[in-house]
């Protein structure tokens, strides 16, 4: 089995959060956290997994906000219960960044636009984007970490991509094998 890297504490996993971290409404959006279903084996791999990482960022594109479908606190309120699960797992998420705004518009912090990623380096100045993995379920995450000089992992699933990724996995629990 191909090694994707050979992983160290001083790399920083990079999460998309829809698709990968949890069930993606395709034509939808989680609006409330009582619709906020785990993929399989997320939870239950991310104390190891996140364990091999210096950092784990959290990088979405949630649009729904500039739709005026949820507020930006009740996306906070969603993302710190996210959060909480994760700790009672015994797993960190240091960070999670989310771009609200609409497709193409300014200020152009959605994904593949490098800005979440550029954020989370001032926040934490020792990440180094050749160190870093990004895992995603579409073209633009895929695009996002390859612009910056990631590792790219895409979480196959019904979109359509043609992208091509580092690796390809069906769930994000399969990437404890390839690093």
């Amino acid at each position: 089995m191909k090694k994707l890297a050979q992983v160290d504490v001083g790399w920083t996993l990079f999460l998309d959060r829809d698709g990968v971290i949890n069930e993606r409404i395709f034509g939808g959006y989680i609006l409330d956290y009582t619709d906020f279903r785990f993929k399989e084996g997320v939870l239950e791999s991310s104390k190891e997994l996140f364990g091999k990482f210096a950092r784990v960022i959290v990088v979405t594109n949630q649009q729904c906000v500039a739709k005026g479908l949820i507020s930006e606190v009740e996306l906070a309120v969603l993302h710190e219960k996210m959060l909480s699960d994760f700790q009672n797992e015994g797993a960190t998420i240091d960070r999670v960044y989310a771009a609200l705004e609409l497709k193409d518009s300014a200020p152009f912090m959605r994904k593949p636009h490098p800005m979440m990623a550029e954020l989370a380096k001032q926040e934490f100045p020792e990440i180094d984007f050749a160190k870093s993995i990004m895992v995603g379920d579409t073209d633009s995450d895929v695009r996002f970490g390859k612009n910056l000089g990631m590792k790219t992992v895409l979480i196959r699933s019904e979109e359509k991509t043609s992208v091509v990724p580092d690796l390809e996995l069906k769930r994000l629990d399969e990437l404890i094998d390839f690093i």
